[in-house]
């Protein structure tokens, strides 16, 4: 990005966006993949107002014409819950890094370049920010021809950064980690902040709900401390039967998390040894009253345990990003990697009360929440 573009945006942005009251406007571009990212956006737009600013999410697959969305989406869900090796080829092709030229998301993006632009202005957005990678790709593409005359930020949620996050149209890119942030650097030469991940302050905060839930436990399965298993909204999950059995049988009481997946908690409800629940509203109460977490993909849900104190083990990853992000939280010392059976046996032994492994655990999860997001963009 040349200087003379970057203040004429500069210019552009401050005269013609000045919203009448004075308060500034977040656009937050986020997507119904699932849930981490809508959550991740709502926590952006709560802090925004709490300090007295506007605040606007937008679904940017909605952005999209001719209901490609929707189809986006559908498929995507389709194939992560029971075509894995779809979506492990997709991710491949598309997402990870390679030599040689790569598919872009930039075609698919720019679809939605006249909604999204006519929505800026409507808003008088100061400011965009994305937390989902079609939507970084779509800002960077329009601030790289100029049609997006407010600053782009990219909030990156994920461990493992593929290459459909990055675009260097965009201003600034804000990551869970360092090493995040370095590879960001890298492909981009972009500004990039380091801030940690995005939770409600419920997770940080002691649980008064967490009693309620050792009592459910206790009362379900006397004497077998719980084992949370993630399946993510979608309830997509390889084996949580097998593994639910496993837990069972080496002591444990295995509690599946479906999810909105009626299925799945029609399914594993008629499994005796596990506790199965649907949605859960109280997920920090929830979180602080387990022994350990088994996550499959490295999202909000690990997020949200690092944050309440609970240890991670990752089991059964989702082909792509979730394998690639498991990986990158062991390497940070973030979660325990547990290929099999009994790895995920003796991970769990290993984790017990007032033990110096549980504890370095807690404290590097503890350690990974740096900084406020918006505060890295208020100078944009």
């Amino acid at each position: 990005m040349g200087t003379a573009t970057a203040e004429k945006r500069q210019s552009v942005r401050s005269t013609d966006h000045a919203t009448p009251d004075g308060r500034r406007r977040t656009l937050i571009l986020s997507a119904s993949m699932g849930a981490g990212h809508d959550t991740v956006a709502a926590e952006l737009a709560r802090r925004a107002v709490a300090r007295g600013e506007r605040a606007e999410m937008v679904d940017v697959l909605r952005l999209l014409p001719h209901g490609l969305g929707t189809g986006l989406r559908r498929g995507y869900q389709a194939s992560v819950r029971h075509l894995p090796w779809v979506y492990a080829g997709i991710y491949g092709a598309f997402l990870r890094e390679g030599r040689g030229p790569r598919p872009s998301g930039v075609p698919l993006a720019r679809l939605a370049g006249d909604r999204l632009t006519d929505l800026v202005d409507r808003l008088r957005a100061d400011v965009v920010v994305s937390v989902f990678h079609l939507a970084a790709q779509l800002t960077g593409h329009l601030r790289a021809r100029g049609a997006l005359r407010v600053p782009s930020a990219v909030f990156l949620l994920d461990f493992a950064v593929h290459r459909q996050w990055l675009h260097p149209g965009n201003d600034r890119y804000l990551c869970l980690t360092d090493t995040a942030a370095a590879q960001v650097r890298r492909a981009l030469g972009a500004p990039v902040v380091t801030t940690g991940p995005v939770v409600a302050p419920a997770f940080r905060a002691p649980a008064p709900g967490a009693a309620r839930w050792r009592e459910r436990f206790a009362a379900r399965a006397p004497g077998r401390p719980p084992v949370l298993l993630s399946a993510g909204a979608w309830g997509a999950a390889s084996r949580p039967a097998a593994t639910a059995r496993l837990l069972a049988g080496a002591g444990w009481l295995p509690v599946v998390l479906c999810g909105r997946n009626e299925r799945l908690y029609a399914r594993m409800s008629r499994e005796p040894a596990a506790l199965a629940l649907g949605w859960v509203d109280d997920m920090p109460g929830l979180l602080v009253a387990g022994h350990a977490l088994v996550d499959n993909a490295a999202g909000q849900t690990a997020v949200q345990a690092l944050a309440a104190g609970l240890p991670v083990v990752a089991h059964r990853p989702l082909p792509g990003h979730g394998a690639e992000g498991v990986r990158r939280m062991a390497d940070l010392g973030l979660c325990a990697l547990a290929p099999d059976g009994p790895t995920l046996l003796k991970a769990l032994d290993g984790l017990g009360e007032n033990t110096p492994e549980r504890a370095a655990r807690v404290a590097r999860g503890h350690a990974l929440f740096r900084g406020d997001a918006l505060e890295s963009l208020r100078d944009l």
